[in-house]
């Protein structure tokens, strides 16, 4: 006959186990000796052992007390569906395991791999990495809203970024990132980008300059990402609509806004 702890040690538990599957009724617990102690026998070493088999396997322990008394084929049963539902759980953590692996990876996450070469040339051309951010983000959004799209998309923005005046708006605009919404560069840089769209709309029509097709909504959050992460974006869209066309994400051509005499 064995103690709690002799008990414990043949079936490789701990003390502490053996008692918690008392307290669930898994594992009758033997009535005490004239001494005091409770003793256990050769069965209860057994079914102590099935008891943890099954706990190590990841069978709830809500279930253990129904398989303990399960014949053969209703055994077999719940084991499938236990199994079923291991295999599930684990395509689910490799899915995590995959996402979190993308998250380590900086632009990688949540982005295909066209969108982060992009990025990634962008930086090589000497962009500001606050644009190339704000850059990444919205893709994150339109990647997540229209992903068979995004192939188009990267064709349209690899054709643009070969354009070495894109380029130097892309710089222009850098360079005003810290300064004040009245610099000097931000007013040229309306007046190079406004004739740079218009040429482009009149030699490849408009639907070449803006055809994302994205819905308003998700344009308007798109434009609040990037003028709060690019503050001189906004003061640029507004010189721009005096210049025949407003939008950050979405382009359109305006009636010009008058501007004030000098």
């Amino acid at each position: 006959m064995l103690t709690i702890g002799g008990l414990a040690s043949c079936a490789g538990v701990t003390v502490r186990a053996v008692r918690h599957y008392h307290a669930k009724g898994l594992l009758p617990e033997p009535e005490r000796d004239h001494s005091g102690y409770r003793r256990y026998d050769a069965s209860a070493v057994v079914e102590l052992i099935k008891i943890r088999t099954l706990a190590e396997a990841g069978v709830p322990l809500a279930r253990v007390a129904e398989l303990l008394r399960a014949d053969e084929e209703e055994f077999a049963a719940a084991i499938a569906d236990i199994d079923k539902r291991l295999r599930a759980e684990i395509r689910q953590r490799q899915r995590q395991r995959m996402q979190i692996a993308r998250l380590a990876s900086g632009d990688h996450m949540a982005l295909p791999p066209e969108v982060v070469e992009y990025l990634d040339q962008l930086r090589t051309l000497g962009v500001d990495e606050r644009i190339v951010q704000a850059e990444r983000d919205g893709w994150i959004m339109l990647a997540t809203h229209s992903p068979e799209r995004v192939p188009e998309w990267m064709a349209r923005k690899r054709e643009q970024i070969a354009d070495r005046r894109l380029i130097d708006f892309y710089r222009t605009l850098g360079h005003a990132m810290d300064q004040t919404a009245d610099d000097t560069r931000l007013v040229e840089l309306a007046d190079k980008l406004a004739a740079y769209i218009t040429q482009l709309a009149d030699e490849q029509g408009e639907d070449y300059v803006d055809d994302t097709d994205i819905e308003p909504p998700l344009v308007k959050l798109m434009d609040t990402l990037a003028f709060d992460t690019l503050p001189p974006a906004r003061r640029l869209i507004e010189l721009m609509k005096k210049r025949g066309w407003t939008g950050w994400t979405k382009l359109q051509r305006v009636e010009p806004t008058p501007m004030p005499p000098d």
